[in-house]
């Protein structure tokens, strides 16, 4: 089992899962770094990082990448954007990453989550989705295999998702985090 105090949860600290993930990485005794910039709500203020302009710029991506990638529109806003950008350096710092959300027909993730889970699967991270509507892990491996005993084996993790959490994507980062560490 690892040391939860040699460990270090990425996140963006937003309302929903990410809020969920952060405060079992606190009641755990984790590290916590929170990626988030000026003017975006982060419900979680411990391990705040702001990012400045030049940071961000240094994770810019193609929205007609992503759109295209995802097989969906999304907005042109210069926030949304921003959210893409965190999201990058989220994933990028960590070497497997956790997502609740919605696995889709199509293998992405729902949502501007699913933009973690594909850069995920780009920068070839480990990586595990609980699918609050089938109530269950999966790992993926070039397809989505189930995960049933999902734990955290890196030092260096992400944990992201919707901010719709519902109360069995919860459950399953309460349990996520018994399975990983000592109580």
């Amino acid at each position: 089992m690892l040391n939860p105090s040699e460990c270090i949860l990425y996140s963006g600290g937003a309302a929903g899962a990410e809020s969920c993930f952060g405060g079992m990485a606190e009641q755990y005794g984790l590290q916590e770094v929170n990626f988030s910039f000026e003017g975006h709500q982060s419900e979680r203020t411990r391990g705040l990082r702001i990012l400045t302009t030049d940071e961000l710029a240094l994770k810019d991506v193609s929205l007609s990448y992503v759109s295209k990638l995802m097989n969906r529109q999304f907005t042109s806003a210069p926030l949304f954007r921003k959210v893409l950008q965190s999201i990058c350096w989220q994933v990028s710092s960590a070497h497997e990453v956790f997502v609740v959300g919605e696995i889709m027909p199509d293998d992405t993730v729902k949502g501007g989550t699913g933009w973690g889970a594909e850069f995920s699967k780009i920068c070839n991270k480990r990586l595990l989705v609980f699918d609050q509507n089938k109530d269950a892990w999966f790992r993926w491996d070039s397809a989505w295999v189930p995960a049933p005993d999902a734990r955290i084996t890196e030092r260096l993790f992400t944990g992201t998702g919707t901010r719709f959490l519902e109360e069995n994507g919860k459950k399953a980062i309460i349990e996520l985090f018994k399975r990983s560490f000592k109580a």
